[in-house]
């Protein structure tokens, strides 16, 4: 996500953080670069120009003419100014203190609205041990209630349906009945949807509105969409006053215009942030993260955030005993792969990482197939050859090859690259610093 304006925004501060002394015309000249990286992002025009124009104040002050490293410092008025525009601090779900917790999700046809629902269920559920009912409001898109009870069995979440044939204000209110008599914490209502904003869309949803009292209201959008996403919340807001944005499809969205222009157009902040077509990736929106990737700084706290959701500390330990004592094993290794995979793309880790994104991840060229080569490639393998990748000689690396799809070169290099690996975790155990010059060689082979 990002991806195109990060590298532009990245190239045009990297010019700034080498000069040594920063004039007025220096900083004139880098707003345009800026102004020209947003404009073509499809960022609002006039979010822009009062994105710039605020940048270029702080910029002009003292903290920049004639400071000791005045390049950091504009690096650090930019990042504050996109936090700020995509709304500062984060915000959540605001859980009523007698559930259930009533969320009206609302939104156009195609914006990802019923996949959004279910992935918002299996958040509350995993992140806040919410027991979650979801209604089946959308009674005019084909097969739209039947996907919400699929995707609803997948997350774990009770769906309310009554078929296409009754009203969806009727379906609403008896929802929040059952979820009252259930005992539900939190009651999620899925809305219909139109291919654009119209008078029937918006007289139902202010009906449904009416029926449910909902605590939350929240507007999905497709970032893919662009301006078009932004007009559509700001004719939103003008008629169903909304609390906060899911912003579907960013994983797909490399510019970014619908995400930095939302909350300065319509007031009402980004919640929630879909990046994936799975259904575990649904993440809470954090300005403050998302300008530090824009910029090439990283997301560690996501990625901390990530890692503590999947790995269970004993294993942890025991991991780390392992590599201590010199006794990981491909099939410890293959434990770690799969772990690590559940934290989403590879391409996304990396992205969290100090200094990997813009262009050092397109030169990257990340190909997420040969993860799944390497899988197949250890699941080939007998326990033994798991344990003892010694034993692995010609014969056996060609039936490896055969069951693993791949071929014989393909196995070579993994079996190699993990002696290498157990000779860097040899050495840093006993406390002396890997030779990585010789092993950069060897790998070179």
């Amino acid at each position: 996500m990002f991806d195109s304006l990060s590298e532009k925004l990245q190239a045009t501060l990297s010019d700034v953080r080498q000069r040594g002394t920063l004039t007025e015309a220096d900083i004139n000249a880098t707003m345009r670069e800026i102004r020209l990286a947003l404009l073509e992002a499809d960022v609002n025009f006039k979010v822009v120009k009062s994105f710039t124009s605020s940048v270029k104040e702080r910029c002009l002050g003292a903290d920049v003419i004639g400071a000791l490293n005045p390049g950091q410092q504009v690096v650090k008025i930019v990042n504050d100014e996109l936090a700020a525009l995509m709304g500062g601090a984060s915000a959540g779900i605001t859980f009523s203190p007698r559930p259930p917790t009533v969320i009206l999700m609302s939104g156009l046809q195609g914006s990802g609205k019923t996949t959004a629902t279910a992935k918002l269920a299996r958040y509350l559920k995993e992140e806040h041990g919410s027991s979650v009912a979801v209604a089946a409001c959308d009674v005019y898109r084909p097969a739209a209630v039947d996907q919400l009870k699929l995707v609803g069995a997948q997350v774990g979440a009770t769906v309310y349906e009554q078929g296409t044939d009754k009203d969806p204000v009727d379906i609403a209110r008896w929802a929040l009945d059952q979820a009252k008599q259930d005992g539900k914490d939190v009651l999620i209502v899925d809305t219909s949807g139109r291919l654009h904003v119209d008078e029937a869309l918006m007289e139902e949803l202010v009906n449904v509105r009416k029926a449910v009292k909902p605590h939350m209201v929240l507007l999905v959008v497709d970032a893919m969409t662009g301006q078009d996403a932004v007009n559509v919340a700001e004719a939103f807001a003008e008629r169903v006053a909304f609390d906060g944005v899911v912003m579907t499809k960013m994983d797909g969205d490399a510019r970014g215009g619908a995400a930095l222009s939302v909350k300065a157009v319509t007031g009402k902040p980004i919640l929630f942030a879909s990046t994936g077509e799975k259904l575990d990736r649904f993440e809470v929106f954090h300005p403050d993260r998302m300008a530090q990737r824009i910029l090439g700084m990283g997301d560690v706290m996501t990625l901390i955030e990530k890692a503590e959701g999947q790995f269970d500390a004993d294993e942890a330990a025991e991991l780390e005993r392992k590599m201590r004592k010199n006794e990981f094993t491909l099939e410890d290794f293959l434990k770690q792969l799969k772990q690590i995979r559940k934290m989403g793309p590879l391409s996304s880790i990396l992205g969290m990482m100090p200094g990997f994104a813009g262009q050092q991840m397109k030169n990257m060229k990340v190909d997420e197939r040969e993860l799944d080569r390497i899988e197949a490639i250890v699941l080939s393998m007998t326990p033994e050859e798991r344990r003892r990748p010694e034993l692995i000689n010609g014969s056996r690396r060609l039936r490896i090859a055969k069951g693993s799809g791949t071929n014989v070169q393909a196995v070579n290099r993994l079996v190699k690259q993990f002696g290498q690996m157990r000779k860097v975790m040899k050495q840093m155990a006993g406390g002396k610093m890997p030779d990585i010059g010789a092993l950069m060689r060897q790998g070179g082979r």
